[in-house]
């Protein structure tokens, strides 16, 4: 009896502690969120403890796998059930957990699910070394953000540490969760709305500024005949500014009017090799004209994908006409469109130029409404591409280049 005291008590402890992780789990609703990353992190540890408790009383084989032998009591039949149903959770978490082992020297760091075995296979996180010293850095109860460089550019997550200690060894258990997403969508709709609003304002002030500086300046001109030539001529410039004034502006601010209203994406089938077709024979003219070249390539030519193929293009023609202003003082200007499969069966498309690039300081705000590098640019275009990427269910980013130019990226 007294050999299983232990094995006893590890269950029961884990028990308990997985019921604590359950109720606190359905406090927070169902889907994983901040809130429940505690319980996430609560739950594994239940999960050490039971299976090693199970595994000791010879319930179930050792591990791995786990399987509950003919025989088992109904009870302990059930709490293996649910070790198994909640393992499956946590392995299929829309977070990415990492153990480390405090005991050891520099830190081991092992991934827990199948997010954080992604984030640190071949290709996903640039530099893995300092990702594993960053979440080995992070103290037990700390949560701070911090940033992942990925092959899609910088991503941010929330790091969230806590502490346990099974079998004697300290451990630690870090959950990540992505914030990208969320971050750059409520940026966006924050900015949707604060567009909306200011050229709903600006729209009701101009308006009847542009009807009545027409009017006026045809009132003018009607009566033009008997002023005196000076008064006349004065009146007709300072009219027709107004209303030139007037038009220009207004012509602008509707260009952000549709920027705070792109329509919902209405998806269906895009043969991509068929729609590179489409735009080279629209842009590439232009650019042999200048004595340069527009390249288009597809690998495999048979890649297709689920996008608003009317809204898909408009976001590339706005890349490739950015290219254009960008390689104006190009001998040979050149770009370059491809479209490839990357790793995680995910779609990339390159938009590349040989024009001089966008500046390092200015990299993190191309994106952003209003802002522009070009002297009569209104920042518009490249905010335009995000929002219509971002509809389809995509993300671009800006990359930089081995040599000179521009590099864009669109991921699906």
């Amino acid at each position: 009896m007294a050999s299983d005291a232990a094995p006893r008590r590890a269950i029961w402890a884990g028990a308990l502690l997985l019921g604590a992780a359950a109720w606190s789990a359905g406090a927070h609703g169902a889907t994983v969120s901040l809130a429940t990353t505690g319980s996430v992190l609560a739950a594994l540890a239940a999960v050490g403890l039971i299976r090693r408790g199970l595994a000791a009383s010879a319930v179930v084989a050792p591990l791995p796998p786990l399987e509950i032998p003919v025989g088992v009591p109904h009870d302990q039949a059930q709490m293996a059930a649910r070790v198994l149903a909640l393992e499956s959770q946590v392995e299929h978490a829309p977070i990415a957990l990492f153990r480390i082992d405090s005991a050891q020297l520099p830190f081991a760091v092992e991934p827990v699910n199948a997010n954080a075995r992604r984030l640190l296979a071949p290709g996903r996180a640039t530099d893995l070394d300092a990702l594993r010293r960053t979440l080995a850095g992070l103290a037990p109860g700390q949560r701070r953000m911090i940033d992942v460089d990925t092959e899609q550019g910088i991503e941010r997550a929330l790091a969230t540490a806590g502490a346990l200690s099974i079998e004697g060894r300290p451990q630690r258990l870090v959950a990540l969760t992505p914030m990208e997403n969320e971050l750059a969508a409520e940026a966006m709709q924050a900015w949707q709305k604060l567009v909306h609003v200011l050229t709903h304002e600006i729209m009701n002030s101009l308006t009847p500024v542009a009807s009545l500086s027409h009017s006026a300046r045809d009132m003018v001109h009607g009566v033009r005949a008997s002023l005196p030539p000076d008064i006349a001529g004065d009146l007709g410039i300072a009219l027709d500014a107004i209303a030139r004034r007037a038009d220009s502006l207004t012509r602008f601010v509707s260009g952000y009017r549709a920027l705070a209203s792109v329509p919902e994406a209405a998806p269906q089938r895009v043969v991509v090799q068929e729609m590179f077709a489409r735009l080279s024979a629209l842009i590439a003219p232009a650019w042999q004209a200048r004595g340069g070249s527009a390249d288009f390539r597809v690998e495999p030519e048979s890649l297709e994908l689920m996008a608003d193929p009317g809204q898909l293009e408009q976001a590339l023609v706005n890349l490739l006409q950015n290219a254009a202003q960008a390689c104006t003082q190009r001998a040979a200007p050149h770009v370059a469109v491809s479209a490839r499969l990357a790793r995680g069966g995910r779609l990339r498309i390159e938009v590349c130029d040989n024009g001089p690039g966008v500046p390092d300081e200015v990299i993190a705000d191309i994106f952003t409404p209003f802002f522009s590098t070009k002297s009569k640019g209104g920042g518009i275009g490249l905010a335009m591409v995000r929002q219509l990427v971002h509809r389809n269910g995509g993300a671009v980013r800006y990359a930089k280049s081995v040599g000179t130019g521009a590099r864009f990226i669109i991921t699906f």
